[in-house]
C-alpha cells in the first residue's frame, strides 16, 4: 500500500499525526508531512484511521 498526502489541502488539525504517529508528522505551520509513503503492515491500521479522520480529506490509501 501507498500512501498519497495533498498538503496544499491540508487544515492543519493534527488527527493524521495522533492516529499514526510513525507515518505523519507536521511542519512548522502544522501542514502534514509524510514520513513514510510506503509504510509496512503494522502501520496500516494507523493510516486507515489517519485517513478517516482527516477534515480535509487530503490523505489516501492507494493499494499497489
Amino acid at each position: 500500500m501507498k500512501v498519497e498526502l495533498e498538503a496544499d489541502r491540508c487544515v492543519a488539525s493534527g488527527q493524521c499525526v495522533l492516529a499514526a504517529m510513525a507515518v505523519f508528522d507536521q511542519d512548522d505551520d502544522g501542514t502534514a508531512i509524510l514520513l513514510e509513503e510506503e509504510p509496512g503492515p503494522e502501520l496500516l491500521d494507523g493510516v486507515r484511521e489517519a485517513v478517516a479522520v482527516c477534515p480535509a480529506a487530503a490523505i489516501r490509501l492507494v493499494e499497489r
